[in-house]
């Protein structure tokens, strides 16, 4: 369900009281029971019911009558919590249009000291196991709710930013709440669907953004020409949750692999051919 900024805007105290107790209970409970909300509240039975079912008219919540009766927040709901930190720390004051999709993650544009990009992660939201397969910072098992993993998922981008952000050119890292990343807007378009006047220029640049990534300690491990943004004569690697450290043990096979997958794309799409082993050398070098 899209993000609804009047929705947001218009919610009561007490519904957001309640979003913040079941957040907070998701930690033990897959769904958290309405004596528990009821208890930490400190509302009345009749209340709590009400403004649950305006959270719930509202897409903010889901219910579950089995095995118990209870409740869990969704993404939108998640989102809103977010959205309302940010705002009243001052980060961002209006909300905008979504501007991109990935398989886990939305963007929207917002307004904040001036236009930026907020970056909703959403972790699982197709296959919450296989998210835990893919990702090293997730256990492999017991109670691990999509809302801490989609809050690691975006801790872990909005450090690789700040740690890469100027020496590489990756989007400036603004501020983070919850599982939102706020940073710069890149005005381009993804390298998939760009044709390159100079591609040998452009896989030149990556090379070194990549070299000089590794130099800072970290490898991307998703790259690819999705996660490539084309502004101008500028391009911005992007989407770094998944990135592991120069000292992980399979550290030099991942960085091969991404380094693989940009010169593939280069000899598909533009017929250069750069040797992997050499490239490998040269940006470990």
């Amino acid at each position: 369900m899209a993000i609804s900024a009047g929705d947001i805007k218009g919610l009561h105290r007490y519904e957001i009281q309640i979003l913040h107790i079941i957040e907070r209970s998701m930690q033990r409970y897959k769904w958290v029971p309405l004596d528990h909300i009821v208890k930490a509240v400190g509302l009345s039975d009749s209340e709590v019911t009400f403004r649950i079912g305006k959270l719930m008219e509202k897409g903010l919540i889901r219910f579950e009558a089995l095995p118990y009766e209870g409740y869990a927040l969704v993404f939108t709901g998640y989102d809103a919590l977010a959205l309302l930190a940010l705002v009243k720390k001052g980060t961002i004051r209006a909300l905008g249009c979504q501007i991109g999709e990935g398989k886990e993650s939305v963007v929207y544009e917002a307004l904040g000291l001036g236009n930026v990009a907020l970056k909703f992660h959403h972790v699982g939201q197709r296959s919450f196991q296989t998210a835990r397969q893919k990702r090293d910072y997730m256990p492999g098992e017991g109670h691990y709710p999509w809302i801490y993993a989609s809050r690691s998922s975006a801790e872990r981008e909005y450090e690789a930013l700040r740690r890469l952000h100027p020496v590489v050119r990756v989007p400036l890292p603004i501020d983070c709440n919850r599982h939102v990343v706020v940073m710069e807007e890149i005005i381009g378009t993804t390298m998939n669907r760009c044709v390159l006047e100079d591609p040998d220029a452009i896989l030149n640049t990556l090379l070194s953004q990549i070299r000089e990534s590794y130099r800072q300690g970290i490898i991307h491990v998703d790259l690819s020409e999705f996660n490539v943004m084309i502004s101008g004569e500028e391009c911005i690697l992007i989407d770094w949750p998944q990135w592991v450290g120069t000292d992980h043990q399979n550290a030099l096979d991942l960085l091969k692999r991404d380094i693989r997958n940009i010169l593939t794309y280069f000899h598909r799409k533009y017929s250069l051919e750069y040797p992997l082993e050499e490239t490998t050398g040269w940006v470990t070098g």
